[in-house]
């Protein structure tokens, strides 16, 4: 019984913190560009990894690599995914291509899984797992962060039909280039104080 309250805890406390998060977002953003499967099997992916190694190694899987480079591939991938919509003008859903759903896979597991390196939903999971259940941490947080990306896979599917697959990926290019800004903000700031 006691496991299941420390996955319930995880569970409400994950779920509170990433719902609307950048996360939740870049998963809209990358379903409205491609099939959903692959995208929310990478991010999946993505958070049950990085879940694992939060409840495994606690807050140190922040500090494997400086703050300033985690910020900097962030900014430079947020930025490449971010060009890389704009510049489609294609009106074509190609995420029905076998090498579109392998992108897919991949952008979403990289861009989450760096973009939530450290971050503040991985140290809280990091500080319940030092205190509960690890496991029953693990699964809390992993099915949170599942039905929050799935939730925005949903909402960018639904928006993509009523608004054309070129304005989604002005729409996605867009966000992709804010959280890169926000990204070099973060970045300037850390090096700069």
């Amino acid at each position: 019984m006691e496991l299941f309250a420390s996955a319930g805890g995880a569970f409400l406390l994950v779920f509170l913190a990433e719902f609307g998060d950048k996360s939740q977002l870049v998963c809209m953003a990358l379903a409205a560009r491609y099939r959903a499967k692959p995208v929310v099997f990478g991010a999946v992916l993505a958070f049950a990894v990085l879940n694992l190694l939060a409840v495994t190694l606690g807050a140190l899987a922040a500090e494997w690599l400086p703050r300033w480079l985690v910020l900097l591939i962030v900014a430079l991938l947020f930025l490449w995914f971010g060009i890389q919509s704009l510049l489609n003008d294609d009106d074509e859903d190609d995420g029905f291509q076998s090498g579109a759903a392998r992108s897919a896979f991949i952008t979403a597991f990289s861009v989450i899984f760096l973009a939530e390196l450290g971050d503040k939903t991985q140290l809280a999971v990091a500080g319940l797992a030092a205190s509960e259940a690890w496991i029953a941490v693990w699964i809390g947080a992993t099915l949170a962060l599942t039905m929050t990306t799935v939730l925005g896979v949903v909402a960018g599917r639904v928006i993509s039909q009523y608004i054309s697959v070129q304005w989604m990926h002005r729409l996605g290019g867009t966000i992709f280039l804010l959280f890169a800004t926000v990204a070099l903000y973060k970045l300037w700031l850390l090096l700069t104080l």
